[in-house]
């Protein structure tokens, strides 16, 4: 049962979890539906709507329905067991043979999986700058291309690609154009609003905002045969998320707007600061004036600019090694959106072939007190 409102904000049905009371116990709380087999009529039809735990699961369902309504999203949300499951779901949609433009700045594994089982797959992929509309649209080849897949921000230097311009360019050739929203949220930008036909989060990150979830989501614009196919592939290769982590995942997005808001705050309030530290050559965050895509994150990001900064380090590659460990209020770990402050040096983590710069540290920020954040880091930086 739900008591939803058309007039409720994003917010407000966000955190009631839609409104949902659970008709049986009235509990607040929707349950978890962990059943994977269900009894069939005595026509053997099922009019409860559910066949079998693989393709399908209620819990996972109102998941989805929260994410489709953050999204805005016709078509609704489909969630996978991880990121990359609802990534490469989407590739996977495509013809053998088919052409894609990527982003050439994007999350390191995606970009390690497009140059090798992508075109095991048979897909031709070319990555470009997308950020740099003209090299976007020479790349793009009209009745070739079928998906350009854009991330904004781009993980780790944040970049920014126009949304709105990369959908024209792409539906002008006759392709898709799927972004990567991740560091953004749908608190701060919305993909399908600007033109996109298929937005994807790792929800692992600040939608769940509790690093204790591994999942992903795609949502779609319209249910046309290429999101069919798409929900096929999750159906058939069993891609779907877990029931207790679709649980975790609701309760984690109940808090999203505070968490996002609060993070992007202190993240800009940081990015402020250390763009006058000695020890810090630049900062790369979409919120400061000086960056070069601010102008468009502030067109097409709302309430904030995200939670994600990076820092290059005027002592260089060692510099940025030794900071990392010195840290005591930031945690050196591995990914990103947490309610906890986590710092790493991408270059040393992605390997040969990294766009990222050895003098890179990349910050994702928690919820802590800001001035903690910076006073912890600041010792950390004069210590190196």
């Amino acid at each position: 049962m739900s008591s939803s409102h058309p007039l409720w904000s994003k917010r407000s049905l966000a955190a009631q979890a839609m409104g949902h009371v659970d008709p049986i116990t009235k509990a607040v709380v929707p349950p978890i539906h962990v059943a994977t087999t269900y009894i069939r009529d005595e026509d053997n039809a099922y009019s409860s709507g559910f066949v079998y735990g693989r393709p399908d699961n209620a819990t996972v369902r109102e998941t989805e329905a929260v994410l489709a309504m953050l999204e805005e999203a016709d078509a609704g949300a489909l969630l996978f067991s991880s990121g990359m499951a609802a990534a490469t779901a989407v590739f996977q949609a495509l013809d053998p043979g088919d052409h894609v433009v990527a982003s050439k700045v994007m999350y390191w594994a995606l970009r390690n999986w497009l140059m090798t089982e992508a075109t095991r797959w048979g897909l031709h992929v070319d990555f470009v700058e997308s950020d740099d509309l003209d090299a976007l649209r020479k790349a793009v080849v009209p009745g070739r291309t079928k998906l350009v897949w854009v991330e904004t921000p781009s993980n780790p230097l944040w970049t920014i690609t126009d949304i709105a311009a990369a959908a024209e360019i792409a539906h002008a050739a006759g392709a898709r154009l799927a972004v990567d929203s991740t560091t953004a949220s749908p608190v701060h930008t919305r993909p399908l609003a600007l033109g996109a036909e298929i937005v994807m989060h790792a929800a692992t990150k600040v939608l769940n905002g509790h690093s204790d979830v591994v999942a992903g989501v795609l949502a779609g614009a319209k249910a046309d045969e290429f999101w069919a196919r798409v929900v096929s592939i999750r159906k058939m290769q069993g891609a779907i998320l877990g029931p207790f982590e679709a649980y975790l995942l609701m309760r984690g997005m109940r808090t999203l707007h505070l968490r996002a808001e609060a993070q992007a705050r202190s993240a800009m309030l940081l990015a402020e600061r250390f763009s006058d530290h000695p020890k810090v050559a630049r900062v790369l965050y979409p919120g400061l004036p000086q960056h070069p895509g601010h102008d468009i994150a502030a067109r097409q990001m709302d309430g904030g600019f995200g939670y994600m900064l990076s820092i290059q380090l005027t002592g260089g590659e060692a510099a940025a090694i030794r900071t990392a460990a010195r840290v005591g209020l930031w945690k050196r770990a591995t990914s990103l959106g947490g309610v906890e402050s986590l710092i790493e040096h991408r270059a040393s983590i992605e390997g040969p072939g990294t766009p990222c710069p050895p003098d890179l540290l990349r910050l994702s920020t928690g919820i802590e007190d800001m001035n903690d954040l910076f006073t912890d880091l600041d010792e950390a930086l004069r210590a190196a």
